[in-house]
């Protein structure tokens, strides 16, 4: 039988993610603070009704939001919907988070008969679109066997990495220390390379195809070579990931250097309103540093 379903966070990861539990059959409403998304997703087939009225025959909740603060506010909020679900249904919480944040999750939600899964992704827009995602999740047996259908609908790979939360959000910090690390590096290999004559067309042709490159590399390059910065993941999202690497960092009494000094590229693009922009604008600090006119720019 189909699952009924709500995805809460129709933003460029999210609204793929409900597109392909869509088409593996299940019953899925998508919720978002912009009318247009959800309207553009129920036009994609897409179930019609408010929250509040669906919430108890819902079988699970995929939260899709951007941090820890919206996630709460979802589940535990004035308006939170942990409160309405019927016992056994299963939320899977995909936003990159602290691991002691996904623990208090799990155990509000345990309070109230729910189930949790601690379950952050990686892959990027066209993944999440094509069902093709990596999840780094963590939880029960129980939490496990009840998102089974949503994690093949969305997943190409699904690492099971422990039967409580915790696990799943602490490897996707590991993952976003490489990630944002890379992005920067990108961007400084880039402009570097430009003081020297290699433009960065030429750059990603070579770099690519040398042992210098990165995925992220090969992903991000491109949009700086564009001059599109049309925001596939924004700048503003580092600032935040990495401050929770660096936290989590501090509280096991570890040095992270490498994610300090990408942190401050990204608080750089920041702070000169790059915010909203593609993180590959981060390659904008060390141009502007430079005196180089990046592509698009002159």
């Amino acid at each position: 039988m189909a699952m009924q379903i709500a995805v809460i966070g129709l933003g460029s990861m999210g609204f793929g993610m409900a597109k392909s539990m869509l088409r593996s059959g299940q019953h899925t409403y998508g919720f978002d603070l912009s009318p247009k998304q959800v309207a553009a997703f129920q036009q994609a087939g897409g179930s019609e009704g408010a929250l509040d009225a669906i919430a108890g025959t819902l079988d699970a909740v995929v939260i899709v939001v951007l941090n820890a603060a919206q996630t709460e506010d979802v589940l535990f909020g004035t308006q939170g919907i942990a409160a309405s679900l019927k016992p056994g249904a299963v939320v899977v919480a995909c936003a990159t988070v602290a691991p002691d944040f996904a623990r208090k999750m799990e155990e509000k939600c345990t309070d109230l008969g729910l189930l949790y899964l601690d379950a952050p992704i990686s892959g990027g827009a066209k993944k999440a679109a094509d069902g093709v995602l990596s999840i780094m999740a963590a939880g029960t047996a129980a939490a496990f066997k009840a998102a089974d259908p949503i994690l093949d609908a969305t997943a190409a790979t699904v690492f099971r990495l422990g039967d409580a939360a915790g696990p799943g959000s602490a490897m996707k910090a590991v993952n976003q220390l490489l990630a944002g690390v890379h992005i920067a590096a990108m961007a400084e290999a880039l402009t570097f390379g430009m003081t020297q004559g290699i433009s960065p067309q030429t750059f990603v042709e070579v770099i690519s195809k040398c042992a210098g490159t990165s995925w992220m590399l090969e992903n991000r390059a491109p949009h700086i070579v564009d001059g599109d910065y049309t925001p596939h993941s924004s700048v503003n999202i580092w600032p935040k990931d990495l401050g929770i690497v660096l936290d989590v960092a501090k509280s096991a009494g570890f040095g992270a250097p490498l994610t300090a000094a990408a942190m401050q590229q990204f608080l750089a693009a920041a702070g000169s309103g790059l915010g909203a922009e593609d993180d590959a604008a981060v390659a904008k600090v060390y141009a502007r540093n430079a005196g180089l006119v990046l592509p698009g720019d002159a």
